[in-house]
């Protein structure tokens, strides 16, 4: 017996509710403000991903006013991987400039110098601007102005309504104001050594730590909560002192604040360099035990 339809077109039947609702949904992520959500994303990405200079300076150190990059090293659960707004179609504001609302997210994520990683060393104790920062000494982090907004990297002490998204530790995030929670320190990495650099200049390219100087807590990067964003893959961002048998900071809390090279060589390829030559290092270290 041939089908046969036993209800007029305009009769609804089935989940005609719930397919309508569905295809108001879809209508509705396709435009967003009047603009496609294709168009917002490319539009942030065209600002946030904008190439930025690195600084380079001749002696080696590191200076107030320096615009560097944070990379830290990897490990076994991870690869290289840069401090990184971790800004959304939804945390964009077009007024009065376009430009990131604060308070931002951080990630760690591709190692590419950018608006969205490039980082300010910023002063905050009145030492003058281009003065060598050196270890134990306070300081904020700023990202550059314009679309990135000038925000520093805050942390503030873990609570119940506070804390990081999925690992539940210490909080990193972008906020407005310069506080004593956007205060920061770069340690000497080897503990053993720790007192005597203490009050010395710090260099450029080499493995340290940074502390967070109200919570004391280290920055960290953390394998194993990864996330996708509109940038590919990252991980979560933290304060938190991660210890290894040897009551020594492990490599989640490793960092390298990269300038550019001075002699004009490639910085792709110094970052690279850089992170490999600390991987294998560990390896070896490892191996010796």
């Amino acid at each position: 017996m041939a089908h046969f339809r036993s209800y007029r077109t305009p009769v609804k039947i089935g989940n005609w509710k719930e397919d309508l609702h569905l295809e108001e949904v879809r209508l509705r992520n396709l435009t967003c403000r009047g603009e496609l959500i294709s168009q917002r994303v490319d539009f942030l990405k065209r600002n946030i991903l904008t190439p930025v200079n690195l600084s380079g300076q001749n002696d080696g150190r590191l200076h107030f006013g320096d615009v560097v990059m944070l990379v830290n090293v990897g490990g076994e659960d991870r690869e290289c991987s840069a401090i990184s707004i971790s800004a959304d179609i939804h945390t964009v504001t077009t007024t009065p400039s376009p430009g990131i609302q604060a308070p931002c997210a951080v990630s760690a994520g591709k190692v590419e110098a950018s608006t969205r990683t490039a980082l300010i060393i910023t002063s905050v104790d009145g030492s003058p601007e281009g003065s060598t920062l050196h270890y134990d000494q306070g300081f904020a982090l700023k990202t550059t102005s314009g679309f990135a907004r000038g925000l520093y990297l805050t942390s503030d002490l873990q609570s119940f309504q506070k804390c990081a998204r999925m690992s539940r530790l210490q909080e990193v995030n972008l906020d407005v104001d310069c506080s004593v929670q956007s205060c920061w320190k770069i340690v000497y990495f080897d503990p053993q050594e720790r007192l005597e650099y203490e009050g010395q200049p710090v260099p450029a390219n080499v493995k340290v730590l940074i502390v967070h100087c109200m919570t004391n807590k280290a920055l960290a990067v953390l394998g194993d909560y990864v996330f996708w964003t509109t940038y590919g893959k990252e991980y979560e961002v933290t304060a938190h002192t991660f210890l290894d048998s040897h009551k020594a900071e492990a490599d989640k809390n490793h960092w390298i604040v990269c300038t550019s090279d001075p002699s004009g060589g490639n910085l792709k390829l110094l970052t690279y360099f850089e992170c490999h030559k600390s991987n294998s290092n560990n390896r070896i270290k490892d191996n010796n035990v």
